[in-house]
Order: structure tokens, then sequence, then C-alpha cells
């Protein structure tokens, strides 16, 4: 029987656990681990007894993956973390993704620069995964602003589907030895061509186990006012594929922005998305008013969801991992922004409060209910 619901919060000093029952009236809070040191990335393991990961990412000491087995009490050292060959040419800046593989012991990690690893152990060694690492277009990927990382892993049975920033949606079908460049409809407005085959900056993609063939991706968007070569590029921003993202198509009209870096789809319903707009220019909440938007309908339309959140004079980001949702019946969303507050929102969004208010700046939020 589920008990309780636990979070996974990434800063930029380090890993912070919160934990608390399934009526989520109040969390408590462990940590900081890794103190001091940025973390990206976190995955809250429950294939098996509940495990946590997280990257622990120094310039100066190294990469390091750590791992929790008593839900955050405690961390060590996994006994290495991903790192390229010596004659490869390139060195690991940052570990962008966590998430689980094919069985209960694999994982996978996206890594900066762009790259994918895989561990057959739980963290404990590693192996690149040469058919994206080493992709023909790897050394053509340029890096976004947060550098050239691959961010997203999606896993759908042997179709694996990854994002970079920014390289765009690549696709595997079989189970991650090759991979092809899938960005038909996904625009790219800094480019002189708006729909290169390579070179999108996407921010996130997510699925539902549900629905067969669909993703959503919310993409570099705010290029609907752009006066540059090609003239205006709107909504770009936040697409829908339901061909297992061999093309893609805009569901961004209704929204006041298309820019923006999360998305989330509903546990229990494939149908329902969150997106958290933000202003192209300066990355916050749109006139400092924050809100997340919903839509129900798989994105032919949206509402604005504010209930809560600070009316004016607000201006946080929330990056593209900062976003989740629990898996209970109905279900609350977590929201961590960069100015260290990190929000719930109850009944799918309806009503926010903030649980803990002067966290250093929050990179990532997972949540899981164990």
């Amino acid at each position: 029987m589920f008990e309780r619901v636990v979070l996974a919060i990434g800063t930029r000093k380090g890993l912070f656990v919160a934990e608390g029952s399934k009526k989520r009236r109040k969390f408590e809070l462990r940590g900081p681990f890794g103190k001091g040191v940025s973390v990206y990335s976190a995955l809250i393991d429950t294939r098996r007894k509940p495990r946590i990961y997280a990257s622990s990412c120094n310039p100066f000491f190294g990469m390091k993956v750590l791992v929790s087995t008593d839900l955050g009490k405690s961390f060590k050292e996994t006994q290495s973390a991903p790192a390229f060959p010596k004659d490869d040419g390139r060195a690991l800046a940052n570990i962008w993704a966590l998430e689980p593989g094919k069985d209960k012991r694999e994982i996978l990690a996206g890594v900066e620069p762009a790259a994918l690893f895989r561990s057959a152990d739980g963290g404990d060694s590693w192996e690149m995964v040469p058919g994206i690492s080493n992709h023909e277009h790897a050394r053509k990927w340029n890096p976004g602003a947060g550098g050239l990382c691959l961010h997203t892993i999606v896993r759908d049975g042997d179709r694996l589907h990854v994002a970079i920033s920014a390289g765009g949606h690549y696709v595997s079908e079989d189970g991650g030895e090759t991979f092809v460049a899938s960005n038909g409809g996904v625009g790219a407005g800094f480019m002189p061509d708006a729909y290169p085959e390579f070179g999108q900056c996407v921010h996130k993609i997510v699925r539902h186990e549900e629905a067969p063939g669909r993703l959503y991706m919310q993409n570099h968007g705010g290029w609907g006012e752009w006066e540059g070569p090609g003239g205006k590029r709107p909504d770009i921003g936040v697409l829908r594929s339901d061909d297992h993202g061999k093309t893609w198509y805009s569901i961004a009209k209704g929204l006041p922005s298309d820019f923006g870096f999360s998305i989330v789809v509903h546990p229990h319903d494939p149908d329902t998305i969150w997106v958290m707009p933000l202003e192209p220019a300066t990355r916050t909440c749109p006139g400092g008013a924050p809100a997340v938007w919903r839509s129900e309908n798989g994105g032919q339309s949206w509402r604005r969801l504010a209930r809560g959140f600070p009316k004016k004079e607000s201006y946080f980001t929330v990056q593209r991992d900062a976003m989740d949702i629990d898996t209970l019946s109905s279900p609350s969303l977590y929201a961590g922004t960069t100015t260290g507050q990190l929000w719930i929102g109850r009944d799918g969004g309806e009503e926010w409060d903030c649980l803990f208010d002067s966290l250093p700046p929050i990179h990532c939020v997972k949540a899981a209910v164990v």
C-alpha cells in the first residue's frame, strides 16, 4: 500500500529530499547531500527497493553519482560515474539526465557534452552508447544557453527518444543501437533554416504509456515577433507528435508564450498536460505573475492556473526538470524555482502553496509515491 510521497530536489548547493504522507499537508526536509555542488539530475527508482540517484558534478573534484537506499536519509557514491574514453577528445562537464533502463538494474545517463551512457549494475560501472554519442551529427551540434547537453531520455519498449540542446530530437527503433534525427515540424528560430534536419534546441519531451505513438515537446519558442532573417516563426515552442516523433505539430495556440522549459503529462490521463510559459527575453513569468497552464484535450485548448501564486512582481524561472507530478489518484504538481521556492500544485494545479521558500536555486524536482 502506498504510504509516502518522496521528492528529490536538485539545487545549486546540493540535493535535498522531502518526504510527506499521502495527504501532502507537510513535508520533512533532509539534506543537503553533496554539499555545495550543483545537482542537475535525479532519479527516484521504484522498480525494486526504492533508490534515489543524483548527479553531483564538480569541475574541480570530478563527476559523481550519488545513491541512497534509505529514501534519502543517507547517500554514498556509486563506484564510478560516466566518463568518455581517454582517446575520445571530450571531457564530461555535467550529468543532465538519469532515467531507468530496460531492466531493474539498468540506468541511463544523458551528459554534457551531449552523449548517452548506460549502466547495467545500478550505477557502479558505465559504458558509452555509441549510436548517439558517436552519431555522424555529434560533432556538428552546438551548445544552447545551458551547454551542449543530452538532457531528456524517454523509453518506449525498444524505442528510445533523446533530446539535445542544441541538437534536436533523435530516436532509436532498436533499443539504442542506432539513432536517426526526427525533427519534422520542429522549428529553430535562431537558424536561417526554420526547420533544419537537426540543430533544434529542444527543451523537454514527455509521453504516456496509454497513448502509443504520442509525444509532447517543449521546444525553444518565443520567435513569434522575430524580425530577423526568415521572418516571424510563431507557435514552434509547444508541440505534439502522434507517430512516435516522426512528425510534430504545434499545440501552442492559446498560451501567452510558447517559450518555456518544462512540460508534464498526467500520470493517469494522456490527454492532460501542463506547461509553464515564460517570457523569451528574460526567461521569467509573463508580467511577473506566475502561472501554470493546463490542457485536458491534448493541447487543443489551455487554461491558466495561478491560485496561490504571487499576483505580481515575481520573476522566477522553472527549469526543464524542475516540474514534476506524483502518481496519486488526485495528483499534485511540484515546481522548483531559480529563486529557491518549491511549490506544490494540489488537485492538478488548482491550488498552489509554497512548501519551502529559501532553498538554493532549484535545477530539478522528481516526485515518487513509495
